[in-house]
């Protein structure tokens, strides 16, 4: 059975910079599609590689005002609905998107249906509007239509902490969001949700101290390198050793979205999470972390 799932990410920025960044397809083209039309009231379109199944614009629009767009979508063999809005809230503007036909938290991760994996696809692109509203580099987007899955990011914080906090269980379940544990040696145990919710926890293949994991989570494994740059860290991450006839792309737009809080968590001196707590239908208890 299908259901709605729903996000809220917060900003500084005001108001009407939010509703100039989802509703101007010069902007729409920086942080969520590589190609977009907007003619309000009538055309909200987007498409390309970076967009699931975006070999044209299946969006329809279907009401648009100061406060909220809604849009149909079909993907996924759905005809789904999307709704973005944007509310003030205290010194803070609030971005809600609910998209319907949600196939269940069970499906998003066995990554059999793209209506799963839009899940991560709008984590990742909330995170983008965020930092691209509050002037910050974006984090890489998920190409849908390659199976190479290899990014690299710049982080304004140096290598030891970096590293502390992609391996220390407490951080990175703050900043992730997420609870998960980790052991942080080779053959070691990593599971996301913590070791009570996962009984098939993935496993450490490479570690070096200060620098590199490796991590076998069962048909895919992914991997970061840290490096120094210009007195940061380079972080670089792959995923590998997936079926490239089906790439693991919700997985990838999860790690990525990650990794866009990762470097806000060592930027932001005064950091807090973008996220309110979601509602996602099947999602297990306790998985989640309180912003």
């Amino acid at each position: 059975m299908s259901e709605t799932v729903v996000l809220r990410a917060r900003t500084t920025a005001p108001v009407d910079r939010v509703r100039r960044a989802v509703t101007d397809a010069a902007e729409l083209r920086a942080w969520l599609a590589e190609h977009a039309e907007v003619e309000l009231p009538g055309r909200f379109g987007f498409w390309g590689r970076f967009t699931p199944e975006g070999d044209a614009p299946h969006q329809a629009l279907r009401h648009v005002d100061e406060h909220s767009l809604r849009f149909d979508w079909r993907v996924g063999g759905e005809d789904t609905t999307v709704e973005i809005g944007w509310a003030a809230e205290g010194d803070d503007t609030v971005v809600t998107l609910s998209q319907s036909h949600f196939p269940g938290w069970g499906v998003a991760v066995a990554e059999t249906s793209v209506l799963g994996y839009l899940y991560t696809y709008w984590c990742l692109s909330l995170a983008n509007l965020v930092d691209h509203v509050e002037g910050r580099p974006l984090t890489p987007k998920v190409d849908f239509t390659s199976a190479e899955m290899r990014g690299e990011v710049l982080i304004g914080a140096p290598v030891d902490a970096v590293a502390h906090s992609l391996v220390d269980a407490e951080q990175y379940s703050r900043w992730f969001g997420a609870k998960i544990d980790i052991e942080a040696w080779e053959g070691g145990r990593v599971a996301m949700g913590g070791f009570e919710l996962n009984p098939e926890p993935a496993k450490v293949v490479d570690f070096e101290p200060g620098r590199r994991m490796g991590v076998d989570w069962g048909g895919m494994v992914s991997t970061w390198e840290l490096d120094s740059s210009a007195g940061g860290t380079r972080l670089t991450f792959v995923q590998s050793g997936f079926d490239t006839g089906q790439p693991p792309y919700g997985a990838w737009a999860g790690w990525l979205s990650g990794v866009a809080e990762l470097r806000r968590f060592h930027e932001l001196p005064d950091w807090r999470p973008i996220w309110l707590r979601p509602d996602v239908p099947g999602l297990p208890e306790g998985m989640l972390t309180e912003g």
